[in-house]
């Protein structure tokens, strides 16, 4: 009964309730874009006010890092236990109370330790808001459903940055912290009201009223109720011990360090792109304008990147697409950097890197959770989030040290260029599992 559950969500067109709670999962993704890149858009107010020096600073731009990557690692995979939707609701009330206590810190300690705290709570959201999104997605849309929440990531950094240049000179660096938090906790009421619960948890996981839920979110959909509830899998009781562990059952071990290594060489690369292309841009002869409107580009990139790659395996294998963005991405990041000189052609290629590189990020995100099983689904993502945020903590600290050992930026690109190659060949190595040959064939 699972199955034909299952089959007949995948089969059915999307309807208005299903684009509803994509939608909602939309709007956490653009809070979350805000709230992780605050400290960015406040660093130079901070740092004026407190006298901070470059190391103290770099503290607080990595604590938020820091955060995320415990919440996806040891929080997200609660919710495979206990529920997708309590897990948002917590882990949004984290995040707004860490901003709201943020505008509020006296030290760098203080404002270090919250930078933690709130991104506990959106390393805890990410994955599960990921995965509501595609688990409410028919077969033909789940791809461009995922994909989506990075675009709303990349928008919601985007409108974060033009809220804090307003407000900031006007009201200080406090009162963007403020406005975040005071913005996330609104949303949380809306959350509580309209957001369900995942149709595949409560199949897999049977909590208590199951059925009776279940049904109600099957009318909504557009599915006919069923009468009794199918007998659970072997390991959907799981505790989260077990659940880890399966991930490395002989099935899917193999497919696991794949999925890990992938994370890890794409956020490696790209917070090496996203963090450092504006001052290598200077480096390489433009001026500082110049070289924060590249950097404007590769957000402006993303926005379109993201959903292009969902609307791509929409229509086409998803794996062969994202393979085909991480080779075209490397190959533009091992070229822009030699046509600097002709400023309307360096432009366009970092807008262009700007789509592909995010574009990358996307096609993990809606990869990742077609491997598993409904039970081990945010509990999976959650862990190659985390070990993506390895390489994205990583990844500052190597270009730091390679800038200071007077390497040139043609070559720092062609080196993480070559991150994203490997990754392209982890992904292939991926798509030749039989698991995949069913999951992730695309949409007649």
């Amino acid at each position: 009964m699972s199955q034909s559950i299952s089959i007949a969500l995948e089969e059915k067109d999307m309807g208005a309730f299903q684009w509803v709670v994509v939608a909602l999962c939309f709007l956490i993704n653009m809070l979350d874009g805000f709230d992780v890149l605050v400290m960015a858009f406040t660093a130079a107010s901070v740092s004026s006010e407190w006298g901070l020096s470059g190391i103290e600073l770099g503290y607080l731009l990595s604590a938020g890092l820091v955060g995320m990557a415990l919440g996806s690692l040891f929080i997200a995979p609660w919710a495979d236990r206990f529920g997708r939707r309590p897990l948002i609701l917590l882990c949004i009330s984290i995040a707004g109370v860490g901003m709201l206590l943020s505008s509020q810190a006296t030290s760098v300690t203080m404002l270090g330790a919250l930078r933690l705290l709130t991104g506990l709570g959106i390393g805890g959201v990410l994955a599960s808001s990921y995965v509501i999104a595609g688990e409410y997605a028919n077969k033909k849309w789940r791809s461009l459903a995922i994909s989506l929440q990075s675009t709303a990531y990349a928008l919601g950094a985007t409108v974060g940055g033009v809220i804090a240049a307003q407000i900031i000179p006007h009201l200080g660096w406090r009162s963007v912290f403020l406005y975040g938090g005071v913005v996330t906790l609104l949303v949380l009421p809306v959350m509580y009201v309209v957001l369900p619960e995942s149709i595949a948890y409560l199949v897999a996981r049977q909590p208590r009223n199951a059925l009776s839920r279940l049904n109600r979110l099957l009318h909504r959909v557009g599915l006919e109720p069923v009468s009794h509830l199918p007998t659970p899998q072997s390991g959907a009781q799981a505790s989260f011990r077990e659940t880890l562990a399966g991930l490395f059952s002989k099935a899917l071990r193999r497919s696991t360090l794949l999925v890990w290594a992938s994370f890890f060489l794409v956020m490696f690369g790209f917070y090496f792109v996203m963090s450092w292309t504006p001052k290598l841009l200077v480096s390489a002869g433009l001026s500082n304008q110049q070289g924060i409107t590249g950097g404007v580009l590769l957000n402006v990139g993303g926005i379109v990147g993201t959903s292009l790659i969902g609307l791509l395996a929409a229509r086409y294998c998803l794996p062969r697409v994202l393979i085909s963005y991480l080779c075209l991405n490397a190959l533009f990041l091992a070229l822009f950097v030699h046509f600097t000189a002709n400023l309307d052609l360096a432009f366009a290629l970092v807008l262009m890197i700007g789509v592909l590189v995010n574009g990358c990020v996307a096609g993990l995100y809606a990869l990742t959770p077609s491997i598993y099983a409904p039970e081990q689904r945010v509990t999976a993502l959650g862990w190659g989030i985390g070990m993506g945020r390895m390489g994205a903590i990583l990844s500052p600290l190597v270009a730091g040290r390679l800038i200071d050992a007077h390497w040139q930026p043609a070559d720092l690109y062609l080196l993480f260029a070559s991150a994203f190659v490997v990754a392209a060949i982890a992904v292939w190595r991926l798509n030749s599992r039989a698991v995949l040959q069913v999951a992730l064939k695309p949409a007649a």
